[in-house]
């Protein structure tokens, strides 16, 4: 699927950072949880592993301060990898309709972190908007 490490502490990483995402507007919805498990889903098909993972990502986004530990772990990756990531920010970002500063300011800064370019971001955005 992807070239990245898909070690329990890589996706759990990048799911921590999704809840980052989810968190920004103050408002952590179900469908927003339901988007970050589905992504879990993807590497892990273990039901109790994947709760695992979620909780733990839950921990680590609380206990941390900073963007870095999270897009450290994506920026060595290929553009598909990265892309799959951006993609899902994404689908936490318009799942409610509505993308405030805060939440296309976070877009820039990950994107600006891990090497991504804002124009391909700005396409992703775009053909998710259009699958609604």
């Amino acid at each position: 699927m992807t070239n990245f490490d898909t070690s329990i502490e890589n996706i759990t990483g990048i799911a921590a950072l999704l809840i980052h995402a989810a968190k920004i507007d103050d408002n952590f919805s179900s469908k927003e949880e339901k988007i970050i498990i589905e992504f879990i889903k993807k590497f892990f098909k273990n039901e109790e592993e994947i709760n695992k993972i979620f909780k733990n990502a839950i921990k680590t986004e609380s206990d941390s301060n900073q963007l870095l530990s999270f897009t450290n772990i994506i920026k060595k990756n290929s553009m598909e990898s990265k892309s799959l990531v951006v993609k899902e920010l994404w689908k936490i970002l318009i799942s409610d309709q509505n993308v405030d500063e805060y939440e296309s300011n976070l877009m820039r800064r990950v994107c600006g972190l891990i090497y991504f370019p804002d124009k391909l971001s700005g396409e992703i955005k775009l053909s998710l908007l259009k699958k609604q």
